[in-house]
């Protein structure tokens, strides 16, 4: 693999993180820089990536990429009781025309998830979600999706690649390996009712801000079930992160955005976790610079205490729950471990979505189905999976 596209850390970064305390995150962990040249990937877990790219944000373009603040405000803090694999790879500058910045992303991306190292990407537009999403292409899996925004980004078939329309080249494009789509935190008056019929017809998941804010841990379930974390800035309330030009006052508060952070890292599943729109010029006191690192230091949190207990290992290690609805037979797993919960949709061994037969529950939805409710996301993703 080639790094040689990839910025170093400023050598001023790396000044400021030798002067922190020994037990910070700037001392730590691996940085990238001219000085310490590229480090070695070796038993890394997690990545650090900025992307200097915002030629497709619509709303919020800035030509001042400049995400040191971020870092600083991440090398002070120190980690929890867990081990420090994570390393900085620096920044990807803009390339010659936006299509060369989505190669060379995607190819990054594509070479950590392979060697099970998961990207967090900081900075430019949300539109690099789809090259997020192209660098599974040589997996040759079905991928889930997971957008915190206040807004779909389906824009329209005829509109050009950008941070409002990306959704819908991901839908349309070849090859297409889209299984799912959840949205979380969507405000109503910022999307249209075709677009939510659009969404409900492709049997996707959207959950409105306030059924999120008053229940924070029913995104639990909904991470855990997809590979791609993308959170625009714009979800958050403007008081909380003013560094986004299409920030608005009312959206999810700091301590919301880290809970939901935290329940990405802990989901088995996520491979990559990205989070766009940020803004420096419109960052006032370092206020959002601040906000991402917790939310940095929330997702390493989550990775590192993740209880890998998908229901494919021993028996003895789940509980199942059997219940008859109609002429419906529900499996449930409950895992001894965590006590989290799965449904199981029962499909011969051929099927391609054999991956997805396990869907990620709650105990609600356990209690559901024994009253006769078969839960809504089995009904959808069945619908998909036949």
């Amino acid at each position: 693999m080639n790094f040689d596209y990839l910025t170093p850390v400023n050598e001023t970064l790396l000044a400021y993180a030798k002067m922190l305390s020994n037990l910070s995150f700037g001392q730590c962990m691996d940085i990238y820089t001219t000085q310490n040249k590229f480090p070695d990937l070796t038993n890394k877990k997690i990545a650090i990536i900025g992307v200097e790219e915002g030629r497709a944000s619509i709303g919020n373009y800035s030509n001042d990429f400049n995400l040191d603040e971020i870092r600083k405000e991440l090398y002070k803090l120190f980690p929890g009781n867990w081990p420090m694999n994570v390393v900085d790879l620096g920044n990807i500058p803009p390339g010659n025309t936006i299509e060369d910045t989505y190669f060379a992303l995607g190819e990054l991306l594509s070479y950590l998830i392979k060697n099970k190292i998961i990207p967090i990407i900081i900075g430019g537009g949300q539109d690099l979600t789809y090259a997020n999403y192209r660098a599974y292409d040589k997996l040759e899996q079905t991928v889930n999706i997971v957008a915190v925004d206040n807004k779909f980004d389906l824009g329209t078939i005829e509109d050009e690649l950008t941070s409002q329309s990306y959704l819908s080249k991901i839908v349309m494009n070849k090859p297409n390996n889209l299984f799912n789509y959840s949205n979380i935190g969507y405000q109503t008056y910022f999307n249209s009712q075709d677009e939510l019929d659009l969404l409900d017809s492709l049997y996707f998941e959207s959950h409105r801000l306030g059924e999120v804010s008053n229940s924070i841990q029913l995104v639990e379930p909904i991470l855990r079930d997809t590979d791609i974390v993308s959170i625009d800035l714009s979800s958050i309330k403007k008081a909380d992160a003013p560094a986004n030009n299409n920030a608005t006052p009312n959206g999810f508060t700091g301590t919301e955005i880290c809970a939901i952070s935290r329940y990405a890292g802990i989901s088995d599943k996520v491979t990559s976790f990205g989070i766009y729109e940020y803004n420096p010029k419109l960052d006032s006191n370092n206020q959002t610079a601040q906000l991402i690192s917790q939310m940095i230091w929330y997702f390493i949190e989550g990775v590192n205490y993740r209880a890998n207990d998908y229901p494919f290992g021993l028996k003895e290690n789940y509980k199942k729950y059997i219940v008859p609805i109609e002429d419906q037979v529900l499996n449930f797993h409950k895992s001894n471990k965590s006590g989290r919960w799965w449904m199981e949709i029962n499909l011969n061994e051929n099927n391609k979505f054999k991956r997805h037969a396990l869907i990620p529950c709650t105990y609600q939805d356990y209690i559901s189905a024994t009253n006769q409710e078969i839960p809504d996301r089995w009904i959808k993703t069945l619908k998909k999976l036949v």
